[in-house]
């Protein structure tokens, strides 16, 4: 039985869908919280995925299907910024639109930190921490210093299971990633189809602790290059960061969360070749199966229709067969975030849809 302290999931991450209007300014509301990362896609139209957070700011996307350093172009729209239910988007004036456009539809993840920053000199390169220690998320700013090894501070007080890097004053190098179900001497590209690549380099051998991450490369420390990094530490009954091992046939493996799913990433983690998929419980309209996919690597528009998993009470089971989802002996890496609990704080069994 999986406790909780987290009984309502949705105020620390929830999913939002909208229908562009081509209005502008327009606010986006629904969202229950005022969010610190906003990672937002188009889901009826070829276009990257979009990431803006409150402590690099409103009107400074990145994106994580691409290398390139943050960004503000008024001519495809932008997120100007955060309210106390959502967030405000303004039209775009080219064809693309990113946040807006007209007719087409679209999903906005959401998640909460703090609301605020604060300095954190637990490591030795002063960050700049947005810190939820109950939901375990923290947004990061570093400016490299070239020092390797060197550490720097989440504010989470505990050990985080994924830490997200990117530069975000240079594009340079790619969105290293570290997973703890691949271990301190891997990292995996969030942008790219490609396998875990097996580097003691990038994080030193060395997981994270309760209150830093190592860094030693170039690709997560350049000299006077900022860097953003996304935190998250597992929770009971909230969060789930794992893997497993896929067995080829169409009757998959279920994996066990301790909660049901209102999102799930996951990634072919041992071979090369196929995409971050990004399933949530907002964007299909029957139960089960969760067909709609997204993918966190690539700009694609939504598809759906092969019966890709079910979102059970206590986890989440693959049913199908599809190498991006279930190829025999293959590993998975996987995030995922509850609608709710398999069992509340007071040990009472939750009855998620």
């Amino acid at each position: 039985m999986a406790y909780t302290t987290i009984d309502d999931p949705t105020i620390y991450f929830n999913t939002v869908l909208y229908t562009g209007d081509a209005s502008s300014p327009r606010t986006i509301s629904g969202v229950g919280f005022s969010p610190d990362l906003v990672w937002c896609k188009n889901r009826t139209t070829a276009n990257d995925n979009r990431l803006v957070d409150q402590v690099r700011g409103a009107n400074k996307e990145m994106s994580s299907n691409r290398t390139l350093a943050e960004y503000s172009d008024n001519s495809d729209g932008n997120l100007t910024s955060f309210n106390s239910d959502g967030f405000v988007i303004t039209e775009g004036s080219s064809n693309i639109n990113n946040w807006n456009k007209d007719t087409d539809s679209y999903v906005a993840w959401c998640w909460k930190a703090s609301g605020s920053t604060a300095s954190n000199g637990s490591g030795d390169i002063t960050s700049t921490v947005s810190a939820n220690t109950t939901a375990g998320f923290s947004i990061v700013s570093y400016t490299g210093d070239a020092v390797y090894p060197s550490t720097v501070g989440h504010g989470l007080g505990s050990a985080p299971s994924v830490v997200i890097t990117k530069q975000s004053s240079a594009g340079t190098y790619s969105w290293n990633s570290y997973h703890a179900g691949l271990g301190n001497t891997y990292y995996i590209a969030l942008e790219t189809t490609s396998a875990a690549d097996n580097s003691v380099d990038c994080w030193n051998s060395t997981s994270p602790t309760s209150s830093v991450f190592t860094i030693n490369a170039i690709a997560v420390n350049t000299s006077g290059v900022d860097f953003i990094a996304y935190c998250f530490a597992e929770k009971q009954g909230f969060s789930k960061f794992d893997t497993f091992t896929g067995n080829g046939n169409a009757d998959g493996p279920f994996i066990y969360t301790g909660f049901k799913p209102a999102y799930l990433l996951l990634k072919q983690s041992s071979a090369s070749g196929e995409d971050w998929v990004v399933q949530d419980n907002k964007r299909d309209t029957f139960i089960n199966p969760v067909d709609a996919n997204l993918y966190a690597s690539a700009n694609n528009a939504e598809v759906s229709g092969y019966r890709y998993c079910d979102f059970n009470a206590n986890g989440f089971k693959i049913r199908n067969s599809l190498t991006d989802y279930n190829q025999s002996g293959t590993t998975y890496i996987y995030m995922a975030f509850a609608e709710a609990p398999f069992v509340n704080s007071n040990g009472v069994p939750c009855n998620a849809r």
